[in-house]
């Protein structure tokens, strides 16, 4: 297991040192504005975060513009859109942002939602997608919070073998679950619903976080050996479609030339310890398909329905 392993990520690497550095050589770097100079946000201050953050956006969108970046321009005018709900927004390099879907000051059930590797501004509609499938199935009082709080790796990449942009990523996650319990309140009902490498994060972050359930969908691996090992008392959920590609990388890890690679146990395996459910038979970027099985599950762990989901 272990050989299979080593041999696996060697190959990896030995494609990302050839494609990577012409991919990140292509493209210059795009003009933006600093973010917006905030404080953390409360319930009293939400529309005026919310205000700041477009308008930063709009900022945005008519540097890229004028760079001559019409993919990233047509990004950061979406973000800017009346309507829309950013509790941040960064526009420089790959670009950040958190958007909430549904009212967080009369929600009682709030979902946030982690991403993968290879999400971006640029990207950002599909990630949005699956948070506004979630908030649909979720119904009234809930709300759902797209986080792309961090850097994510591409999927070619050395980054996404190992777990440093996952450690760059964990503080950011755990202070922004601080600052939204201070908006939503003690009583309200966090979950965080981890994507691929987004799961990774979530891992990191997983010790002391004040959340009620930790779901990890597609996931290559937490960094850790057991939910134990995670440091957490939330409930534990994990979940692979029948389709997933993810099931065919080895899950373990192995030090290359003084860096460890690969995220240790698999989550739906009975050694993790993590509840597994049924995600039906999606491929790697439909769990958060409309009318899923693996969508309707989730929906239940945020909701707390947890009796109805089913086992795999």
């Amino acid at each position: 297991m272990l050989r299979r392993l080593v041999r696996t990520l060697l190959a990896a690497l030995v494609v990302c040192a050839v494609v990577v550095p012409v991919s990140a050589a292509a493209r210059p770097r795009i003009p933006a504005p600093a973010p917006a100079v905030l404080a953390p946000p409360t319930r009293s201050t939400l529309v005026t975060a919310y205000a700041a953050n477009r308008a930063n956006a709009e900022r945005a969108a008519r540097m890229a513009a004028g760079h001559g970046d019409r993919t990233r321009a047509a990004a950061d005018r979406a973000m800017a859109a009346r309507g829309r709900h950013l509790l941040s927004f960064d526009g420089r390099g790959a670009g950040l942002a958190v958007e909430v879907l549904g009212d967080l000051v009369d929600a009682g059930r709030v979902a946030v939602l982690v991403p993968g590797s290879d999400t971006t501004l640029e990207t950002y509609g599909r990630f949005r997608a699956a948070a506004l499938a979630l908030h649909d199935r979720l119904g009234p009082g809930t709300a759902v919070v797209a986080w792309l709080g961090y850097e994510t790796p591409g999927t070619v990449s050395t980054t996404v073998l190992t777990a440093g942009r996952a450690e760059e990523a964990a503080p950011r996650l755990k202070g922004f679950v601080r600052e939204l319990r201070g908006v939503v309140g003690p009583e309200a009902h966090l979950s965080l619903l981890c994507h691929s490498y987004g799961s990774v994060v979530c891992g990191r972050a997983a010790r002391g976080l004040d959340v009620e359930d930790i779901a990890l969908v597609g996931s290559p691996g937490t960094g850790s050996d057991s939910v134990a090992d995670l440091g957490t008392s939330a409930r534990v959920w994990a979940a692979r479609g029948a389709g997933d590609w993810i099931a065919d990388v080895p899950h373990g890890r192995a030090d290359l030339f003084g860096t460890t690679v690969g995220f240790g146990t698999d989550p739906v395996s009975p050694a993790f310890g993590a509840h597994v459910f049924a995600a039906g038979g999606g491929g790697h970027s439909d769990y958060f398909t409309p009318g899923s099985v693996s969508l309707d599950n989730l929906a239940r762990i945020v909701l707390g329905d947890t009796s109805e989901v089913p086992r795999a």
